[in-house]
């Protein structure tokens, strides 16, 4: 299917040609000045508290999943106005926030200069910037320009870099470098009215989408694609993961009224465990027996940091297009922009 008109339409602030250039974003935050202040050289830190919302947090729970075997020390994700009680000197506080203002992540800002945090910014500028500048912060920063969930790659490897740069996980050059190539790549393919993303896109139109991942394993790509869904497609998405939804949301499809009024998406990955494999296969038989479709999301490629990567880079594709698809604009959040103005 050619969907370029419907693209020149419904696209007019030209996301596609940033979907299509996201590997520049990686380019960007690799060769990007991490001027560290002396208070994090040579800091071990008891834990890390990434705090930020929406689009600047997504890249923390990618970072859990994607370092899961190179990171030593507790990750903690604070979406919130506070921080955990045990926030203290010994915590690193990474503040990412695109803008700068949001006011969640800015009072976990505050709060985490008060309890003594060691503290890195993530931002384009704004009040954060300002506080970082005041305080003698470090702070990296980000290309302006974006929306902040389209800029996944600026905030992901700033984050990763951030940590190598500290110490805190082992060299990721080599293997950076082979993600930037897979993204320009797959940002190809995937761009070129692709006829499996397209396909599953059309089966999302007029329906509730329910996500399955694997817990600790692809659970920030379930993450990613419902909060992709609703703010892309504009569409209704739920998520939860193997094995906890065995153990709870698997009797509500007992009770389906209207299949039809549902689309569930299957995150797979070759390195699940074996029984989690054995879940995912007897309770899609039983959804499918209730007459509810089910889509497959996956990759091959050889490695999970790779598979993962690849997963977030299919998914931002897949909900572009079901966007246009469903003569939405991509770019559009109105509510959001709505509730921001009533909440000053």
């Amino acid at each position: 299917m050619n969907i370029s008109s419907l693209i020149t339409k419904y696209d007019p602030d030209n996301q596609y040609d940033v979907l299509l250039n996201y590997y520049t974003q990686i380019q960007s935050a690799w060769s990007n000045e991490y001027n560290i202040t002396d208070d994090l050289k040579g800091f071990k830190p008891r834990e890390i508290i990434i705090s930020g919302m929406g689009g600047s947090a997504i890249s923390a729970n990618l970072l859990r999943n994607y370092a899961a075997n190179d990171l030593m020390i507790p990750l903690f994700i604070s979406r919130n106005y506070h921080l955990p009680l045990f926030a203290g000197p010994e915590t690193l506080l990474i503040i990412s926030s695109y803008s700068g203002n949001t006011e969640e992540t800015l009072s976990s800002l505050n709060e985490g200069l008060q309890k003594g945090c060691k503290i890195a910014c993530i931002t384009t500028g704004g009040k954060i910037g300002a506080i970082a500048a005041e305080k003698s912060l470090t702070r990296i920063n980000l290309k302006p320009g974006y929306q902040p969930r389209f800029s996944i790659g600026q905030s992901f490897f700033t984050l990763l870099k951030l940590l190598q740069t500290i110490g805190l996980i082992p060299a990721q050059d080599q293997i950076v470098e082979r993600l930037t190539k897979m993204w320009r790549l797959k940002s190809e393919e995937y761009g070129s009215d692709n006829v499996e993303l397209i396909s599953q896109a059309l089966k999302i139109l007029g329906r509730a989408a329910v996500i399955y991942s694997g817990a600790d394993s692809t659970d920030s790509v379930g993450m990613r694609l419902k909060g992709q869904l609703n703010e892309n497609s504009k569409k209704m998405a739920f998520h939860l993961e193997y094995p906890e939804m065995n153990h709870n949301e698997i009797i509500s499809w007992e009770n389906v009224d209207s299949p039809g009024s549902f689309v569930v998406l299957n995150i797979k990955d070759s390195a699940y465990h074996s029984q989690i494999k054995k879940r995912f296969e007897i309770t899609t038989g039983l959804i499918e027996g209730k007459g509810v479709e089910v889509i497959t999301i996956e990759s091959d490629e050889v490695t999970l940091k790779e598979r993962l990567l690849d997963l977030i880079l299919k998914v931002d594709w897949l909900t572009y297009y079901a966007a246009v698809l469903g003569k939405k604009d991509p770019s559009e959040i109105d509510y959001i922009h709505f509730l921001k103005k009533n909440l000053e």
